[in-house]
């Protein structure tokens, strides 16, 4: 009976296995596949994310530069550092490689669409102090019902910001944070194309210049455009965007107001019982235009804006543009000069003091600036522009006499002292498009900068400049640029 139960076992055992192999012979339904969808909702290039109803845009570009005769800060003019003195450890030319990638999410929703946007480049810079790789996040903002909330182009810039027919990044003469700025926006559409934005934005890091606290300037720091130690407190308050914008056939025309809180530290800044210099907000004010169709030929654009501040200097002089500058040239006409020179310092305020006993209060710093651009299209493969801006910066009576302490005693007989000071600039631009998405470009400007300073001053050894005696004498300098890019 034993030999008998363990036959039969085996047997069932067998049948199980057979029974086994042949069910995984047999097809399986295989799953579903989710194929990717084209969202014609919001324009060429939108997929369904599989399994959702939300549409995403993938893009970007891939953007190779060359500088001749820039500055540490990329396409800008050698107009401070080391390019401004024209020594021999500038470098005469700049490299850049970067990749731009953004991600674009739309979804419909009761609330109308929910819009997310990202954007972030990897840039390789070379030819400054030290080569490096950098990691950028321009913008990430949500966009519904209105809103806008996050990283975007600040609402108080016009649509091209620094660029109305350019690409170098060193134009004065308006803002311009091309990077994005923290922000917390709502925009009504009026219909016909009109709209109005109210916004509070983050000033901290691209809405600033100086609060200089003269009691602390030296002179050899006046000799490269810094006139004293910086006074400037934490954020107190964000700055406040109106904006009224027309889109029409024919182009834009906007108008941008901007309040700007100016919020010191202390007198002294390691003593808070010495008191402090109240705040003061200062404003900006922008008009902008854009006009297309121009009888010049099809695709034809011109772009202006004229903007002006009192207090919130960095809305002539954009974030991506120094605040000093200090720039050399040879042949002085002054006996016993070693060469001549031209520096000057952007503010918002300027104040000096100790203590709340001898100190003063603010003194505002009013700017003005203007630029813009015309481009015309030869065909579809080329255009070509000409472009331009001015920006001047004026201290008031007594934040001159607070400045001008710094380094008055310093002048030669019969010299005078005055730190107001312009720049105007005009440049050229070039590009051709020999396939789809992918445009070479060439581009030159001059930059003069026009100091208000006459005489000669005795500096102290700045950089590898001596010791010595300059005239003062304004200067001028070319950047010359070249870019290829591919967009995807």
């Amino acid at each position: 009976m034993n030999v008998l139960k363990s036959a039969l076992l085996a047997s069932a055992g067998g049948l199980i296995v057979m029974s086994a192999a042949q069910a995984a012979d047999l097809p399986v339904k295989a799953k579903a596949v989710e194929y990717v969808k084209i969202c014609s909702l919001y324009g060429a290039g939108f997929y369904y994310i599989p399994g959702t109803d939300t549409c995403i845009k993938l893009g970007g570009y891939l953007r190779v530069d060359a500088v001749v005769n820039s500055n540490g800060f990329f396409n800008v003019p050698a107009w401070n550092g080391d390019g401004g003195q024209i020594n021999r450890k500038r470098n005469y030319f700049m490299g850049r490689s970067r990749e731009e990638l953004n991600i674009d999410t739309r979804t419909a929703t009761e609330l109308g669409v929910v819009r997310t946007f990202f954007d972030a480049t990897f840039t390789w810079d070379s030819g400054t102090d030290i080569a490096s790789g950098k990691l950028g996040v321009y913008y990430a903002f949500i966009q519904f019902a209105g809103f806008t909330l996050g990283k975007a182009v600040s609402q108080f810039d016009v649509p091209w910001t620094n660029y109305p027919a350019n690409f170098g990044d060193g134009l004065v003469g308006g803002s311009g944070d091309v990077t994005g700025v923290n922000q917390l926006t709502y925009t009504a559409d009026f219909g016909q194309g009109i709209s109005g934005t109210i916004s509070l934005q983050d000033p901290t890091l691209y809405y600033t210049t100086n609060i200089w606290n003269t009691s602390g300037a030296t002179l050899a720091g006046a000799g490269t455009g810094v006139y004293g130690s910086n006074g400037m407190g934490g954020t107190a308050a964000p700055d406040v965007i109106g904006q009224i914008r027309i889109d029409q056939a024919w182009g834009l025309f906007q108008a941008s107001f901007a309040g700007h809180d100016n919020h010191t530290s202390y007198y002294t800044v390691s003593n808070e019982t010495l008191g402090h210099p109240e705040d003061k907000w200062g404003w900006a004010a922008q008009l902008g235009v854009s006009i297309k169709n121009i009888p010049s030929g099809p695709g034809d654009t011109f772009n202006f804006s004229a903007t002006y501040a009192d207090g919130a200097s960095r809305y002539v002089f954009q974030s991506l543009l120094p605040t000093a500058f200090a720039m050399y040239g040879m042949s002085p006409s002054v006996p016993g000069a070693y060469q001549t020179i031209a520096f000057a310092g952007v503010s918002d305020a300027v104040f000096a003091g100790t203590s709340t006993a001898n100190g003063t209060g603010l003194e505002l710093t009013k700017s003005y600036g203007v630029r813009g651009g015309f481009t015309h299209n030869w065909d579809a493969k080329w255009n070509s522009s000409i472009f331009g801006a001015w920006a001047k910066l004026e201290y008031s009576n007594n934040g001159k006499a607070l400045v001008c302490a710094t380094y008055v005693n310093a002048l030669q007989a019969a010299s005078t002292c005055d730190p107001d000071f312009e720049i105007w600039q005009i440049g050229t631009k070039t590009s051709w498009t020999p396939v789809r998405n992918l445009t070479l470009s060439g581009e030159v400007m001059y930059t003069k900068l026009d100091q208000k300073n006459t005489g000669a001053i005795a500096l102290p050894a700045i950089g590898t400049k001596p010791a010595s005696t300059y005239e003062f004498k304004d200067q001028g300098t070319w950047t010359a640029g070249f870019r290829a890019q591919r967009n995807w």
